[in-house]
């Protein structure tokens, strides 16, 4: 599953992107290296042709894979990713997209941003665990760098654009009704641009995976199970 990564994981060839508290280098901080990566670590991990679900930011990375090397998966679960062309996000993301300078971004409380954002999906006061887990990952200036990765899609969100309509893999799109930060009209660009694709609107906001766990689990219960198949032809 991609998205929030939390967690450092290595391989002898291919270094994860930076999300999180994971290793990574500058030049897959962006969709399309991104994308490029999970092919190679498909491979490297002898993963065949998997189904990958890839919310949040996850959602751009899936749609390169997709569209460079369709024989890599067999189908797609996103959304809640800003792909939209013209861009459409609020909040933080907006903030974070639109600001002059890497500069800008480190300037903002890091904590502060992140602890709103998921504090609907992990409450501090219910789940101070799992709410301290995304806030500290991106302690020590991981935020700022972290957020190239968003920043890239004035550039790579027009090149994503001409690429959808030539994705032939099966693709569900899940995401959050009352996302703030990344508005529904995100999903429904994307299923109006992807040839085999069927959205399902979940009553969440942005962590819609955390939200609505009961729900989203069942959808790609469904989907993984042969669900795809509707959408394939």
């Amino acid at each position: 599953m991609l998205g929030h990564c939390r967690a450092s994981n290595r391989t002898a060839e291919a270094e994860p992107p930076a999300d999180g508290r994971s290793a990574g280098r500058p030049e897959l901080i962006a969709p399309d290296g991104s994308g490029a990566f999970l092919a190679r670590l498909i491979d490297e991990w002898g993963l065949g042709v998997p189904h990958v679900i890839g919310p949040d930011v996850g959602t751009a990375a899936a749609l390169f894979l997709a569209a460079k090397a369709p024989d890599r998966v067999t189908s797609l679960t996103i959304g809640g990713g800003a792909v939209r062309f013209p861009i459409d996000a609020g909040g933080a993301l907006k903030e974070i997209i639109e600001a002059p300078t890497l500069d800008d971004v480190r300037a903002l409380d890091a904590r502060t941003n992140i602890g709103y954002a998921v504090e609907p999906a992990a409450p501090s006061i219910s789940e101070p665990e799992v709410h301290e887990d995304y806030v500290s990952a991106y302690d020590l200036g991981r935020f700022a760098e972290s957020a190239r990765f968003v920043r890239t899609y004035p550039e790579q969100n027009p090149v994503l654009h001409d690429l959808l309509p030539s994705i032939t893999t099966p693709t569900q799109i899940v995401a959050g009704r009352h996302d703030d930060l990344v508005p529904w009209s995100n999903s429904e660009y994307l299923d109006d641009l992807l040839p085999h694709s069927e959205m399902h609107p979940l009553d969440a906001g942005h962590f819609a995976w955390e939200e609505a766990p009961e729900d989203y689990g069942r959808l790609v219960a469904d989907w993984v199970s042969g669900g795809y198949r509707r959408v394939a032809d």
